[in-house]
């Protein structure tokens, strides 16, 4: 059987908090099904009261709504009829988010109001009526969020919603208005369905009805004192010809609110539940300023429920605070063993006095609930036998009424029917005496036979139509015999049930009238039982006094015990302070620790990932946020977040130092390990201010600032990582190398060139060749003297800079230093190849000389370039770098060589193209010309060149900056 058994996973088990939340919507959802019900009867408000304290439970109204949209308001007239009170009563004296929560569901509010509106008449019209009411409340409140939901503000806090703006008061006035009319609209649709008579305000069915005016009279008050003095305050702002709308309104609403208080006051339902005062006899005068003194506002006083005495409360929870404070006090102090027995006696008289409590408590808690059952048990009679009464007066009233109204009915009747009998007798007489004329004519002419046989036909004739006429009467005669006889026999049966219906009336009479005597006798037996209560609860208070007495007495043994508690705490306390020192010492200890291993040389070949590095940053901050918060009433919060911080924070500066050993950039990465030791400096700070109890707060931020900071380095380090550039050291290896032999080859071709010039030139093509080939020679030594200089400074600097790292991955680190190092060589390499170009077209006789200046000029710009890149990360006091300042400035001397000679040249061979011994004046002239037309030539194509050369740097420029990550946009 244990393999068929379902694993844990599908039957998990529910936490206390689950269960006590299911106990929660339980208890609810039977409070609100209990409040909200088919019976016709009013709202029981301890059920509305239990909804109520869910919502400040629950913090607002979900799970209510939940509750109510299942209840079948849009079945059953009298759930929806409920519904709207309870909800009326939650927003008023629920939690303030229950306004904000029902906002979504006014449509709801609003398809229950219209389907019941359908019903003109009962509870369909006043569903429809308070709907709206709801509806205006819901709008009220999102318009103006500051009133709270039971309208109750000081006159402050409502010239605050004012804002002392003239037009919120305006549109506030309108808006009060248009909530007073919901209000009297249902007032007096409630009024207008009740029984004229007032009887049914008693019945069940009757107070079910007028339930819901307690909550409306409490928002009409409130409403109608806020009108009065927004109107007083507008009369002051504005002529009164604009607000003469506003004054016609008020008296309409002032009028039928007098009504409404004067109704609600004559009903004996509303006598005990709400004191409603009169409104003054005339309105207040708005256009006079002063009458604003003298109105008093006027307060609906709703008496409180019943509830159990306050002062029994008192003497049974006298000693529990106590135990409480000392329960909470014991959750972080731990007694010497010397005062355990001490403690043990406390705790054990203590014992014994909740026991003794307890028991008195609930002997007080027996007595109390029978006298309120009996007292609850004897006024529900009473209310019912008045209630019965009531009915009963009631239905004989009505019973009289139909009574009188059958006698009149059946007099009406009878009068009706003797008149009618008396119109077909008449009739009847007339056809009679018509029948009796027409049979002696027809007499009289059988005798005149023989005198009028000439006349026979015609009156042979007239005697059939006579015949058929007198057939005709006679059957009109039985018809009416007919009709008279019917007649006469339901005047005879609706006689016989009148009187049957008088005598059951009698019957009902004497019936009711020994129910009333029953009743009245009940109601005596009722009024002595209440008595005799009384008697008895006499003796019970007297009970009560002998037990306040003993509750005194145990209550100065409990005095003396707290003494001897005080004098315990007090010394627990300063131990706690001591341990509570202690253990923040040891913390700062911690961290000093770590920022001493932050400067350990050993933790340089440790790395961290940026990525785990920042993780550990979300810890630090929970931390200090902890810290923040943190009460120095509570030791061992002091101790926790102490520990928690100071382990979080070595942990964070050690990988933090571990995590600048990963980036290429050494003097980033000493920058970030200086910014972690500034931030272990700022957590000993928040340490020291727990230990001396100072506020922290501006410590923590400038924590946290710090801690921010140096994740953001963090971030930096990982950038940089993502980027793999290729090796940089055999890249500048390979430049380097690349650049020697570019300077070897140019000088072993130079010395080629020399050699042949002087085997095929002489004169003075051989003494140029050779000025301007020794003075490229003493050149390229030059520069070969620079290089082996720089590569000696090179060496230097990676040997300095990269630790216990490879020069790798130094120059990985320093990836914008090596790359501008390794552009100098290739500069260098490029311009010496140039130069050698350059010279053997010169020596050629095929290019010029200005090609060797450039040459040149290019080689020193491009030394001088390799001298700063490894002057940049050198440093000032090196011996290397000297000698390469030394090797720069040769490099330079050797350059101005170069151009000098080229110079020279230039003029000896001017010199000797130029011969002016021969030439005639028109020739000379022609010259002339000639040469200022070849320098205007010259002018014009050097603009030119100077033109393409700035456009070419620029190009140059620009292929240099996106080779190695130049801002391009910059340089242009």
């Amino acid at each position: 059987m244990a393999s068929l058994s379902r694993p844990r996973a599908f039957n998990p088990r529910k936490t206390s908090l689950d269960i006590e939340r299911e106990n929660f919507e339980k208890s609810q959802n039977v409070a609100i099904t209990k409040a909200i019900n088919q019976l016709e009867a009013p709202v029981k408000q301890k059920h509305v009261r239990s909804a109520i304290i869910g919502t400040f439970q629950q913090q607002g109204a979900h799970i209510f709504w939940s509750i109510s949209l299942r209840l079948p308001t849009l079945e059953d007239r009298i759930v929806a009829w409920k519904f709207c009170h309870v909800l009326h009563k939650v927003l008023r004296e629920g939690h303030p988010l229950c306004l904000v929560h029902s906002q979504r569901h006014r449509n709801d509010l609003d398809e229950i109001g219209k389907l019941w509106g359908h019903l003109k008449e009962g509870y369909g019209k006043l569903i429809r009526l308070y709907t709206l009411l709801l509806m205006t409340k819901l709008d009220f409140h999102r318009r103006n969020p500051r009133f709270p939901g039971h309208l109750g503000v000081t006159q402050d806090e409502l010239e605050s919603i004012g804002s002392n703006d003239i037009n919120n008061y305006f549109e506030m006035s309108v808006e009060m208005f248009d909530y007073l009319d919901g209000i009297l609209d249902l007032q007096s649709a409630i009024f207008g369905s009740l029984d004229m008579s007032r009887s049914n305000s008693m019945t069940s069915a009757g107070q079910c009805r007028l339930a819901p005016l307690i909550p409306c009279i409490q928002d009409a008050s409130k409403l109608y004192d806020y009108c009065v003095k927004i109107l007083f305050r507008l009369h002051s702002s504005l002529p009164p010809d604009t607000l003469q709308g506003h004054r016609d309104r008020f008296l309409k609403q002032f009028k039928e609110l007098k009504q409404f208080y004067q109704n609600t006051n004559a009903l004996q339902y509303f006598k005990d539940l709400i004191t409603v005062p009169p409104l003054p006899e005339n309105p207040p005068n708005f256009l006079i300023q002063a009458n604003l003194h003298t109105y008093v506002t006027q307060e609906v006083i709703v008496p409180p429920e019943e509830e159990e005495p306050p002062s029994e409360g008192h003497l049974i929870d006298t000693s529990e605070p106590i135990i409480d404070r000392a329960e909470s006090q014991q959750s972080f102090l731990s007694p010497s063993p010397s005062h355990m027995e001490l403690l043990a006696e406390r705790d054990n008289l203590i014992k014994h006095l909740q026991t003794e409590t307890e028991r008195l408590r609930g002997e007080i808690h027996k007595v109390v609930n029978q006298k309120d059952k009996d007292i609850i048990k004897l006024q529900d009679q009473i209310t019912s036998l008045e209630t019965e009464l009531a009915t009963k007066d009631s239905e004989l009233v009505q019973e009289r009424q139909i009574k009188e109204d059958l006698f009149n009915q059946a007099s009406a009747v009878a009068q009706s029917q003797d008149s009618e009998q008396k119109m077909r007798d008449e009739k009847f007489n007339k056809i009679k005496d018509l029948y009796v004329k027409l049979r002696e004519e027809h007499i009289q002419l059988l005798r005149q036979k023989a005198d009028i046989e000439k006349k026979l036909n015609v009156g042979y004739k007239k005697v059939q139509e006579l015949e058929s006429e007198n057939v005709q009467m006679e059957a009109q005669m039985k018809e009416l015999k007919l009709e008279h006889t019917l007649e006469s026999e339901k005047i005879q049966q609706s006689s016989a049930s009148q009187n049957m219906e008088l005598e059951m009336l009698r019957k009902d009479k004497e019936l009711f009238n020994m129910e009333t005597e029953v009743l009245k006798k009940t109601v005596e037996d009722a009024f002595r039982k209440e008595k005799e209560i009384n008697e008895s609860l006499k003796l019970v208070v007297t009970e009560k006094e002998n037990l306040n007495t003993e509750v005194a007495l145990l209550s100065g043994r409990i005095g003396e015990l707290q003494e001897e508690l005080k004098l315990l705490t007090a010394q627990n306390v300063s131990d706690v302070k001591g341990i509570v020192a202690k253990s923040v010492s040891e913390s700062k200890d911690i961290i000093n620790n770590a920022i001493h291993e932050v400067e350990n040389p050993a933790l340089s070949a440790v790395t961290c990932s940026p990525d785990y590095f920042k993780s550990l940053s979300y810890g630090c901050l929970e931390s200090l946020q902890e810290i923040n918060g943190v009460s120095y009433t509570q030791p061992s919060e002091i101790i926790r977040t102490s520990i928690r911080l100071s382990h979080r924070s070595a942990t964070f500066l050690l990988q933090g130092r571990a995590t600048s050993n990963s980036s290429p950039d050494i003097t980033f990465g000493e920058r970030m390990t200086e910014e972690c030791k500034t931030l272990g400096q700022l957590v000993l700070d928040v340490l020291e201010c727990l230990l001396n109890e100072t506020p922290v707060t501006d410590k923590v931020e400038s924590t946290k600032a710090q801690l921010i900071s140096v994740t953001s380095l963090a971030d930096t380090i990982s950038g940089s990582l993502k980027a793999s550039p290729e090796d940089l050291a055999d890249m500048i290896e390979r430049e380097m190398a690349a650049m020697d032999g570019a300077i070897e080859e140019a000088a072993n071709r130079i010395q080629d060139m020399l050699s042949k010039s002087r085997q095929a030139d002489s004169g003075i093509k051989l003494e140029l060749n050779e000025k301007i080939l020794d003075s490229c020679t003493t050149l390229m030594a030059a520069i070969r003297v620079l290089i082996q200089k720089s590569r000696l400074l090179q060496g230097e600097i990676v040997a300095q800079g990269k630790g216990t790292a490879s020069a790798k991955e130094f120059y990985k680190r320093n990836h914008q230093w090596t790359d501008g190092f390794i552009s100098a060589a290739k500069a260098v390499a490029v311009a010496a190849n140039f130069l050698l170009g350059a010279a053997d077209k010169v020596v050629s006789g095929q290019g010029k000389l200005e090609q060797l200046v450039v040459g040149a000029q290019e080689i020193a710009a491009s030394t001088a370039q390799l001298v700063v890149a490894s002057r940049v990360k050198a440093d000032r006091k090196s011996h290397n770098l000297e000698q390469l300042s030394q090797a720069s400035k040769a490099v330079t001397n050797a350059t101005g060589g170069v151009v000098a000679t080229v110079k020279d040249c230039s003029q000896l061979m001017d010199e000797a193209e130029l011969d002016t011994s021969n030439i005639t004046l028109h020739q000379a002239k022609r010259l002339e010309m000639d040469a200022q037309v070849r320098v205007l030539e010259l002018e014009k194509e050097l603009e030119q060149e100077r033109l393409r050369l700035s456009a070419l740097r620029r190009h140059h420029y620009q292929l240099a900056g996106e080779g190695e990550g130049w801002d391009v946009q910059n340089i242009n």
